[in-house]
Order: structure tokens, then C-alpha cells, then sequence
């Protein structure tokens, strides 16, 4: 239970500061910064291996170098999908 737990709010705060990192808005507030914190963990140990302090089951720089990345991904699909519109 308190591992999930911890899980939950690494991955938040992991979508938070990966979210500061890129000047993009991640859309869907804490939920989508939970969402970006889980896949930045999952994108991040499978690009820069899983490296420094473990919290939560998240290596936590390269989760937090994937959370920015796919944010920043994200908004630029966002901004391709605006303009074809």
C-alpha cells in the first residue's frame, strides 16, 4: 500500500519538474503530471538506463530527462495536430 503510494506522488513529482523543465503546459493538471512522471520513469530508464537514486521504483534523474522529454513531445504534437486543423 505505501509503495504504491510513494509510487503515485514520485511520479507526480516527476511530471511537475519535468513539466517546469519544458516551458510547455502539460494539459490535465496533477493527473497529467502523474501521467507524464510514469511514462518520463518508463522512457527515461529505457534511454539513459536506471542510474542514481532510486525512489519509489523511479531512477529518478533519467525519469525526470524522460518526463521533460515527453512533455515536450507531447506539446509538439499538440502544436502539429493545431495547425492542421
Amino acid at each position: 500500500m505505501w509503495g504504491l503510494l510513494i509510487s503515485i506522488l514520485m511520479a507526480v513529482l516527476i511530471g511537475t519538474i519535468g513539466d517546469a523543465l519544458v516551458k510547455s503546459s502539460m494539459p490535465g493538471g496533477l493527473l497529467g503530471s502523474m501521467i507524464a512522471g510514469f511514462a518520463g520513469g518508463w522512457l527515461g530508464s529505457i534511454l539513459f538506463g536506471s542510474w542514481g537514486p532510486v525512489i519509489g521504483g523511479f531512477a529518478v534523474i533519467p525519469a525526470i530527462v524522460g518526463a521533460a522529454l515527453f512533455v515536450f513531445l507531447l506539446g509538439l504534437l499538440s502544436q502539429a495536430l493545431r495547425k492542421s486543423v
